[in-house]
């Protein structure tokens, strides 16, 4: 039996949702996005085994014809990680690791400390402030676009092309294609320029890679629309996740203001807060929907083949057989083992990244403001209208 939609009550506060779910329906077929059936499941062991198992497939092509499929991107944005299963996932995935290592990302915090610094030397003390607007917003686009190698004059809005694209206007339908188009010019553009004007950033060696030639390089080739997705993909998942996990970070320990005396008498612990704020609120709510390319059971309930499934990232990480008292954020909490970037073959592929801004950016902004406190004068902060992404559009503070 499929239930009804669940959107309504999971945008207004998606925990009681979930944990009414785990208690009584750990995998429930409802009525999902776009008024069409998926699989809901909500458990932690189960999210964390399905997030490995190779008979849940990425592929669209793999779901049932009609069925729930997600975003609908032209091949140019559609062809990317996020959409691939083994082979070619692998061979894409493999030409862009070597950006993301340990000592790749370390060597930007330096960078990322400069920046941020920036940012805060234009918010005169006191004063009042959208941390969304003024810090959160900006610090990662720079980071990323800095890693990329896009030009300071062609740094474009992307906040606002992603939110016309993901989360839509339903006043203003048309931005969406808008959005796709606007998108497609620039990275059309970005990818002549990098062949005309290669440097030492990640976009140049992607083109290099896409132009090679010869037998060595044949299995490592980009196609067309490989190469342009990739690109999109990097540049909006480095700048979107960030986003939303810095904002909600600030957010958690205004909530929470133990914790947050906690921190600031010891800065030395932000990596480990890190954790705890990715875990207690995950940047992305809902894996990718996967198709089943057989029949598979999960927690006694057997999914038909090409159905679509969603894992809750947000309800495994809630999950009270996993984390005791998961809806308080607790900064000395043992995280390991989270699922807030995925498990298995499709774990974030810039997770060290975000991790280092965040921490980066909280640590300047903390020492810089030893007291910042939420704006209670300003209207209350604005969550976006997502089922998928957890994150702030505003958050006003006074510091």
């Amino acid at each position: 039996m499929t239930i009804e939609d669940p959107t309504r009550e999971l945008l207004a506060d998606p925990y009681p949702v979930y944990a009414r779910l785990r208690e009584s329906a750990p995998v429930q077929r409802m009525t999902g996005p776009e008024g069409l059936p998926v699989w809901y499941v909500t458990r932690y062991d189960d999210i964390r085994e399905a997030l490995a198992d190779p008979r849940l497939s990425l592929d669209k092509r793999n779901g049932l014809p009609g069925g729930y499929r997600g975003f609908r991107l032209p091949p140019a944005l559609d062809a990317n990680l996020l959409n691939m299963d083994p082979p070619d996932h692998t061979r894409i995935r493999r030409l862009v690791t070597r950006a993301f290592t340990p000592r790749r990302i370390e060597e930007l915090r330096k960078p990322i400390r400069r920046i941020a610094d920036e940012l805060l030397d234009t918010m005169t003390s006191p004063g009042r402030t959208d941390l969304i607007a003024s810090y959160a917003g900006p610090l990662p686009i720079v980071v990323i676009c800095e890693l990329l190698g896009v030009p300071v004059d062609s740094r474009h809005d992307f906040r606002t092309w992603t939110d016309d694209l993901f989360v839509p206007d339903p006043a203003h339908p048309e931005r969406a294609g808008e959005a796709v188009r606007s998108m497609i010019e620039f990275f059309t553009w970005l990818l002549a320029h990098k062949r005309s004007h290669p440097g030492e950033d990640l976009v140049s060696a992607l083109v290099a890679v896409r132009e090679r030639t010869g037998p060595e390089g044949i299995d490592d080739r980009l196609g067309s629309d490989e190469l342009m997705s990739l690109v999109f993909l990097i540049l909006f998942a480095g700048y979107e996740n960030t986003v939303q996990l810095m904002g909600t970070s600030v957010l958690a320990l205004f909530n929470h203001p133990d914790q947050m005396a906690a921190l600031r008498a010891d800065l030395s612990g932000m990596p480990a807060a890190v954790e705890e704020f990715v875990r207690h609120e995950s940047p992305l709510a809902l894996a990718l929907r996967r198709f089943p390319l057989e029949d598979v059971t999960i927690a006694g309930v057997t999914i038909p083949a090409g159905e679509t499934v969603i894992l809750c990232l947000s309800a495994a990480n809630r999950d009270p057989a996993r984390f005791p008292d998961p809806d308080r954020l607790d900064l000395s909490r043992d995280t390991t083992g989270h699922l807030a970037l995925g498990h298995g073959i499709h774990y974030c592929l810039g997770a060290p990244l975000a991790r280092l801004e965040t921490e980066v950016a909280l640590t300047a902004l903390l020492e810089r403001f030893p007291r910042l406190e939420l704006d209670t004068e300003a209207d209350e902060p604005k969550w976006r209208p997502s089922i998928r992404a957890r994150g702030l559009i505003t958050l006003p503070v006074r510091y």
